[in-house]
């Protein structure tokens, strides 16, 4: 016979697991590799386990959480319903093994970023959750149900403005004047070759003015990599835009309040975090209509363009760089649009509430 398994803390930690019977959700994780959802995971847990009894469980995530292992979902006591908050088909799929073979109590509930439609199997699975959550209005139409759009938040003390943005630059090795900034991965899917291009076509105009690609090409887009940057140097601007390599999570938020735009140039996305780091750095925004962005740039806070329109990012950046009045009042804008809709507490708290809703019903 099994014994109970109960590794609810981390040795070194002191966020610990409440005991199996006082666990109201679960938020599994069931992928080793860290991805945008195991992500947002990791950022809301803490702050969601401050309002309810919330725990993870599966591979991949920090000791810092409150967690419990696979093993112990075979043990949940049958007393009262929890929610198991899924955010993958895998998670989805074990959510229905646990409640109608094992007879765990659990309400189920999936939250999406994707916007395609999805195949006949992810809709199998939405159609038997309880409750659906969206990241995005455009990703809530390709659902097919009833949902609740709930867009992810920043943790606003985190990403804040630099105090003193001219010594940022020095420490960090950045060049004075106006800087321009486009970050994450680098291949095709993220648009960077257009927001290269696009500055190779714009800074000759602008000689005060510096672009900065920073991010990691993976296996399969280092030839693609190394092809911008051929680009750049032949057309003599290897001084003007600049390569710098992937950074640590926890120094993201001076490489955004070094900048004066942040550009994000993507071809398609599922929601999109960067443009909403950069807003609560105070820097305004110029997106591509992709992901969340529609549903998080407003003209107070920059500008949209079509994906994959060289010419109209262009266009775009002179604007811009022609009018460095307005770069300043909408960094500010954009700052105060952060406080005001998209902290993480607002995200944390609604999804909480949801919880809470579903634990009510009859």
């Amino acid at each position: 016979m099994l014994s109970k398994p109960w590794p609810l803390r981390y040795p070194g930690t002191t966020m610990t697991a409440p005991p199996l019977s006082q666990i109201e959700v679960i938020a599994p994780n069931l992928k080793r590799r860290l991805s945008g959802v195991t992500a947002t995971v990791v950022r809301l847990i803490p702050i969601q386990a401050r309002q309810i009894g919330i725990v993870t469980t599966g591979p991949g995530l920090p000791p810092t959480l409150p967690h419990i292992s696979l093993a112990s979902l075979l043990f949940l006591p049958r007393d009262h319903w929890r929610v198991w908050h899924a955010r993958r088909n895998t998670e989805m799929a074990l959510g229905l093994i646990l409640r109608h073979i094992l007879r765990r109590k659990l309400r189920l509930m999936f939250t999406s970023a994707s916007q395609r439609r999805h195949s006949a199997y992810t809709r199998f699975l939405i159609r038997q959750m309880e409750d659906v959550v969206a990241t995005s209005s455009r990703t809530a139409a390709y659902l097919e149900r009833p949902c609740h759009v709930i867009m992810h938040g920043i943790d606003t003390q985190t990403f804040a403005p630099a105090l003193d943005r001219p010594a940022l630059r020095v420490r960090l090795g950045l060049p004075p004047g106006v800087l321009i900034g486009c970050y994450g991965r680098i291949r095709e899917r993220k648009g960077t070759d257009v927001f290269v291009r696009s500055m190779i076509a714009t800074l000759p105009r602008f000689p005060n003015v510096t672009a900065v690609v920073m991010g990691r090409a993976t296996e399969g887009h280092v030839g693609f990599f190394n092809a911008l940057k051929a680009e750049v140097a032949a057309a003599g601007l290897a001084n003007q835009i600049l390569f710098a390599p992937e950074v640590p999570v926890s120094d993201m938020a001076d490489w955004y309040g070094a900048l004066d735009l942040y550009v994000a140039p993507q071809r398609w996305e599922g929601f999109g975090l960067t443009p909403l780091e950069a807003m609560s750095c105070g820097v305004p925004i110029l997106a591509t209509r992709v992901g969340a962005f529609e549903d998080i740039v407003t003209p107070e806070v920059g500008s949209l363009i079509p994906p994959g329109d060289l010419d109209a990012m262009a266009k775009a950046v002179a604007h811009w760089l022609s009018r460095p009045a307005d770069l300043v009042t909408a960094g500010t804008a954009a700052r105060n649009v952060s406080l005001t809709r998209h902290r993480i507490e607002v995200e944390a708290s609604a999804l909480v509430a949801l919880y809470r809703q579903l634990l009510a019903r009859p």
